[in-house]
């Protein structure tokens, strides 16, 4: 049972991984690697596919009650991954919000009724077709075959959990970066416009004390207005150079290629931050910009 499973996880997910494959290329024009790996497999088709088969299998000959718990079932399915997903990586990996008859975004009528109507076509139709063939494969071929398929997963798997914490982590940095910088800028501008004030209102007190309208007068305004000036002059150039350095991080931040994270900003070109929706816009114009220039 278990190695009939594992064979039926695999081949659904290399069948869903070509299916959005195709559906990107019909939309986009060019390839585009849709999975949440890098490798040519879709998890989540792999498993959705096993759930169904084995769960609706009393009512595979029904075919009204087939699809009515197709909908149901792959729904469910879809609505927990997105929600898991978003709680572990604090993104949304597809967003259904702007459709009709949708469910917190996860999930839609629309797209409910094809997962429906394709579980129908895979039960029905395809998978007998699959089990024959897996049925077909030498076992110890199978079992070999399935070993590599598993280490390459969990190593594929490993590496996409690794570039999605980096991702998450860049866009902290990117985000903690902006605020320092309008923190800066904030005090270059106030702090040039505070003293500003204080010394036109001291020097106005000045020449209003009636005492000393003689060379003393001048001889302290020209110390004041001195010692103002390098103050600021100082401080102004504290500031610049603290700009100057958080826009270099920030900009070796978003021009860095990082493993895996390009490749998943264009596998998942409506994916969003539920914490940095900034700087994930920021780095995907980056991003494209760059293959921009490129073509």
């Amino acid at each position: 049972m278990l190695y009939s499973v594992l064979c039926y996880f695999f081949v659904y997910a290399f069948l869903g991984w070509c299916g959005e494959v195709c559906f990107a290329a019909v939309r986009t024009r060019t390839f585009v690697n849709r999975g949440f790996l890098n490798g040519p497999i879709c998890p989540i088709y792999g498993f959705g596919v096993v759930i169904v088969a084995l769960t609706l299998r009393p009512v595979r000959d029904n075919l009204p009650l087939l699809f009515v718990c197709s909908v149901l079932l792959t729904s469910a399915l879809e609505w927990l991954t997105g929600f898991l997903l978003e709680r572990l990586f604090h993104q949304r990996w597809w967003n259904y919000l702007e459709r009709p008859f949708n469910l917190n975004g996860y999930i839609c009528l629309e797209f409910s009724l094809v997962w429906g109507l394709a579980c129908v076509f895979v039960l029905r139709v395809l998978h007998p077709l699959v089990a024959h063939l897996v049925g077909l494969m030498p076992h110890g071929v199978g079992v070999a075959v399935l070993i590599i398929c598993m280490l390459l997963f969990i190593t594929d798997l490993s590496a996409t959990v690794a570039a999605m914490v980096g991702l998450n982590r860049r866009l902290r940095q990117l985000e903690e970066l902006a605020q320092r910088m309008r923190a800066a800028s904030d005090e270059l501008g106030e702090g040039i416009s505070q003293r500003m004030i204080s010394s036109s209102d001291k020097l106005a007190d000045l020449r209003d004390d009636l005492a000393i309208r003689t060379a003393d007068f001048k001889e302290e305004l020209a110390g004041r207005t001195a010692d103002f000036r390098e103050d600021l002059s100082e401080r102004a150039a504290s500031l610049r150079s603290d700009l100057a350095q958080l826009r270099t991080a920030r900009e070796r931040l978003l021009t860095d290629r990082k493993f895996g994270q390009g490749r998943l900003l264009r596998a998942f070109p409506r994916m969003t931050s539920t914490r940095y929706a900034a700087a994930l816009e920021e780095l995907r114009r980056r991003a494209a910009a760059r293959r921009k220039e490129k073509k």
